[in-house]
């Protein structure tokens, strides 16, 4: 589960009670990102390791001066994979704005696999929505990047931005390594439901990717966001 759908209950709160709820649920690993580790890596590593959780990869800036304090989180909470959460549309715009985005990356994982860390790219729906020279941005982004770079495929947002999202899957095969599944109306700005109750083909879309490790975000959502993460978990549980 990606941390960042619980954001303001763990700015609002202690996070050993609202992971707490969420092992409760059954969810035996979780995302967090930089940001809401608090500066404390270690102390979040240990609650982690109270509840029986772990988190094999971490949201954090890893293209701008930061990387060294984002890869020293990642060793202290256990994760082994550091996610560039974002790279702004404007740099999707052009072919040219792709290619410079897959050398940041590159460089970045690079610097990362020297310390023991791997790199992955979550998309939003601009690099679908983006087509430079007639292919998706993600796609071509994809097709400029080294083996060693993965991708965390943001469903919902691959959904926003136009894309098959189960063909996009088959074409990307196995660079994806992560999933963010999430469900809802598929539009930019309306809230998200839990998973299984909007409009999304989750079980063909979790068919195409299937050896990616799904994780559950809520970017945001109307009603009890911790209602909707555990019908989600219930869903998926069901799945092959």
């Amino acid at each position: 589960m990606q941390l960042y759908s619980v954001r303001a209950d763990l700015q609002a709160g202690t996070p050993g009670d609202v992971l707490g709820r969420l092992a409760a649920m059954g969810y035996s690993l979780v995302e967090p990102t930089f940001g809401l580790l608090n500066g404390d890596a270690l102390g979040f590593r240990r609650v982690l390791d109270d509840l029986g959780l772990t988190a094999s990869s971490l949201h954090g800036p890893a293209l701008g001066p930061l990387r060294p304090q984002v890869a020293e989180a990642a060793h202290a909470i256990g994760a082994d994979t550091v996610v560039v959460p974002v790279i702004p549309d404007t740099d999707f715009a052009t072919a040219a704005g792709v290619a410079r985005s897959a050398e940041r990356l590159a460089e970045a994982a690079d610097s990362l696999t020297a310390l023991g860390l791997r790199l992955a790219y979550h998309n939003h729906h601009w690099e679908l929505a983006s087509r430079p020279g007639g292919q998706a941005g993600l796609e071509l982004l994809a097709a400029l990047l080294p083996p060693e770079v993965g991708l965390e495929v943001d469903v919902y947002w691959a959904a926003v931005g136009g894309a098959d999202v189960p063909a996009l899957l088959r074409d990307l095969g196995d660079r994806v390594r992560l999933l963010h599944v999430k469900d809802g109306p598929a539009t930019v700005d309306d809230a998200m439901t839990a998973v299984g109750s909007g409009t999304l083909p989750i079980r063909e879309i979790l068919a195409a990717s299937p050896e990616a490790l799904r994780i559950v975000e809520l970017d945001r959502c109307d009603g009890d966001v911790f209602e909707a993460l555990a019908a989600s978990f219930a869903y998926l549980k069901e799945l092959p």
